[in-house]
């Protein structure tokens, strides 16, 4: 798989892309990530790539060109399945877009800084807008190394357990059960009778007990979707 990301601030993804299980995975080869950095389409001795936005608002915008140049660029050398750009009001992550998008083979993500980016380019090139909230963040790098993470971390080979994903949080659509590890008893607390048995069956019916009642609990809107 190969995700290539366009940003105007590549060192805000240099450290989440180079270190834990998502680091490991492209080190095995497993997955390449390759960050672009927008300015090399900027003009001027500034490299600019941001402008005044039209209609009199505050902020700067991310202008048309160098954006179409790039993506155009990259485009011509590989074919896409989903060109993404990070937005707060695209559509909200979840397990089921992870799951989804590790079954690509080849991704772009947008980073969109200051107020955002020209809409034509979103119109017109973007296939997919994803945001990792209701909220506004300085610049999409952030939510685009949250979408490379959930992304890399089921491609097979990327975990040591490739098992281990399977129990992870909604991944069938609820929240996990309670993880407890050694030892047994500290300050008194102990760890549920039930996961020291050795027995299979039984430890399989608790966490499927549990994970109902903390979904029930915590996140009930799950429970009706």
């Amino acid at each position: 798989m190969r995700i290539d990301i366009v940003t105007v601030v590549p060192e805000l993804l240099e450290s989440p892309l180079s270190h834990s299980i998502v680091g490991r995975a492209i080190a095995k080869g497993i997955v390449e990530i390759h960050v672009h950095n927008l300015r090399k389409y900027g003009k001027g001795p500034r490299l600019q790539v941001d402008d005044y936005c039209y209609g009199g608002d505050a902020g700067m915008v991310l202008m048309v060109e160098p954006l179409y140049q790039m993506i155009t660029d990259l485009s011509a050398e590989r074919e896409y399945d989903e060109i993404i750009y990070m937005s707060p009001d695209g559509e909200v992550l979840n397990q089921g877009i992870a799951n989804e998008l590790s079954l690509k083979q080849n991704i772009m993500l947008i980073c969109g800084h200051y107020k955002g980016i020209d809409h034509r380019i979103r119109e017109h090139m973007v296939t997919r807008e994803i945001s990792v909230g209701d909220y506004v963040l300085s610049g999409g790098e952030i939510p685009a190394a949250i979408v490379a993470d959930s992304i890399v971390r089921l491609i097979p080979g990327a975990l040591t357990d490739e098992t281990s994903a399977l129990s992870d949080c909604f991944q069938d659509g609820m929240l996990s059960a309670p993880v407890y590890s050694r030892p047994a008893e500290f300050n008194g607390w102990k760890v549920p009778e039930v996961l020291l048995s050795g027995n299979p069956k039984l430890i399989r019916a608790w966490q499927d007990e549990q994970a109902v009642e903390r979904t029930r609990a915590l996140r009930p809107g799950l429970l009706d979707e």
